[in-house]
């Protein structure tokens, strides 16, 4: 079911896309870092539905929050002439790593495990096959 709506968000978004009209340069660094902070509470997300911990509450506040905090820090930076969004940046990409880390050892495991089970199927089924 989840993939079905990252699927369809997914084609939504493409579409959009290839038909919105172009961001000006002025704005398009506030984009870029809300972006990038709404796919670290995306990634947040998942990684908590994994570990069975999701709350819709700290996921809307998180994911909003989290890009109006990083939009404010790339407003304060341009006007202080220093490049703060770096650093929001960094949190936000290092997050997401460590976010999509987590998640690929869980799909690797659950893979790995139902892999093993296929086997351990198979190869009793031929023992019960040689009586």
């Amino acid at each position: 079911m989840v993939f079905i709506a990252i699927l369809i968000g997914c084609i939504l978004g493409a579409l959009l896309g290839m038909n919105a009209p172009m961001i000006s340069y002025t704005y398009s660094s506030y984009l870029a870092i809300a972006v990038i902070a709404a796919l670290d509470s995306v990634f947040g997300g998942i990684n908590s539905v994994i570990n069975k911990k999701f709350d819709l509450k700290i996921f809307i506040t998180g994911f909003f929050g989290n890009a109006i905090l990083s939009i404010l820090l790339t407003y304060l930076g341009q006007k202080l002439n220093v490049d703060i969004y770096l650093a929001a940046i960094v949190v936000f990409v290092g997050r997401m790593f460590t976010n999509l880390a987590i998640i690929r050892r869980y799909y690797v495991e659950k893979w790995s495990n139902k892999l093993e089970k296929l086997k351990e199927k198979k190869e009793q089924k031929t023992v019960e096959e040689n009586k």
